[in-house]
């Protein structure tokens, strides 16, 4: 049986409730609950649990420092002209799209195919399901913009999606730490 896959960077809890403070009441918005924010580094899908296994060991190899994540800004994935998801922007800073590099390589290295796709670092915060386009414009126009918030970012997780009737279930599989900086 298949397992569905991906590799993100977890939230802490201090940065979920800052962006979680962002909310609104606009009706057809489903927020995410803040135990469940990332930032996906790599979408991996369904493998089979021996590639999964070639997978945690290729990301186990990964050496990387901790650094800082920058949250900058709201903005919405769009299709057609409906805006889906509503997210909070992430800086594209060097060491954060270093690593996105070491785990995209890690993940190719087990049989996976290239993402098909170009990396856009973000974190969603809610769902879209028939907000009016209005209500979402002011929203974005009045929450839209904010001085950047930081966090450090000092693991990454592959984690398991289970899909359900009701909200998926992220269960963590492994955790990476990375390396701390030593200044002597």
């Amino acid at each position: 049986m298949a397992w569905r896959l991906f590799v993100a960077l977890p939230v802490p809890p201090d940065m979920q409730k800052r962006l979680a403070s962002l909310r609104s009441g606009v009706q057809g918005v489903r927020w995410m609950d803040g135990d469940r924010m990332h930032i996906t580094m790599r979408f991996i899908g369904d493998v089979e649990p021996g590639i999964a296994e070639d997978i945690d060991a290729n990301l186990s190899s990964i050496d990387a420092p901790e650094f800082e994540v920058a949250v900058r800004g709201l903005g919405q994935f769009e299709k057609g002209h409906r805006a889906h998801t509503l997210y909070a922007e992430i800086d594209r800073d060097p060491p954060l799209m270093h690593l996105q590099s070491k785990i995209e390589s890690a993940v190719v290295r087990a049989g996976v195919p290239p993402a098909g796709r170009k990396f856009k670092p973000h974190i969603t915060l809610a769902r879209m399901r028939g907000a009016p386009d209005d209500k979402m414009a002011v929203m974005l126009e009045t929450q839209g913009s904010f001085d950047a918030m930081t966090f450090d970012a000092e693991q990454f997780v592959l984690y398991r999606s289970h899909l359900g009737s009701e909200k998926p279930v992220y269960e963590p599989l492994a955790e990476y730490p990375l390396r701390r900086l030593v200044f002597t």
